[in-house]
C-alpha cells in the first residue's frame, strides 16, 4: 500500500533567485548545497514543459525538517504571477516558520525594505504572528509561541 513518508519540501518559482535566496537565508534558513542547473529528460517529464531549463536552490531550517526549493526558469521564460495576491486568493499564499524574537525579526525585515501585509497579531495568548511580504510578493508567516 502506498503511503506518504514525510513532508519533504515546498517549491517556489522565482524570477530573481539570488535576491530570494538572500531573503530566506537572512531569515535563518541554510543552503543545502550550491545552486543546481537542471535540464533534460527528467525535468521535462516531471514539470511537463519540453526543453525546460531551471536553476534550483534547496534551503532548510537549522536542524532539518521540511525544505524550501527555490527554482528560477531560464527556459521557457517564467509566466506572469500575482506578486500582490492577498491571503484570500486561491492557491498557496504563504509559507510559515516558527521563530523566536518575532518583533526583532519584523523590525529587521521592515528596515531592509520588506513590509507587513497587516500587523502583528496575537492569538489567545498562545501565538504572536505576522505576514511579511518578501521579494516577488512571497508571503512569509512568522509565528512565535508565547509562554
Amino acid at each position: 500500500m502506498s503511503a506518504i513518508k514525510r513532508f519533504d519540501h515546498v517549491g517556489i518559482t522565482v524570477s530573481d533567485l539570488d535576491a530570494v535566496t538572500r531573503f530566506f537565508t537572512g531569515l535563518g534558513l541554510e543552503l543545502q548545497g550550491p545552486p543546481m542547473a537542471m535540464e533534460g529528460d527528467f525535468l521535462d517529464a516531471v514539470c511537463g514543459i519540453p526543453d525546460a531549463r531551471t536553476t534550483v536552490v534547496m534551503l532548510q531550517a537549522p536542524g532539518g525538517g521540511t525544505g524550501v526549493e527555490l527554482s528560477s526558469f531560464e527556459r521557457p521564460a517564467p509566466g506572469p504571477g500575482r506578486p500582490d495576491a492577498m491571503a484570500n486568493e486561491l492557491g498557496i499564499r504563504s509559507i510559515a516558520f516558527e521563530v523566536t524574537g518575532l518583533e526583532e525579526m519584523v523590525s529587521r525585515l521592515t528596515a531592509d525594505g520588506y513590509r507587513l501585509d497587516g500587523g502583528v497579531g496575537e492569538y489567545e495568548d498562545q501565538w504572536r504572528m505576522a505576514y511579511v511580504r518578501g521579494p516577488e510578493g512571497i508571503i512569509v508567516a512568522l509565528a512565535e509561541r508565547l509562554g
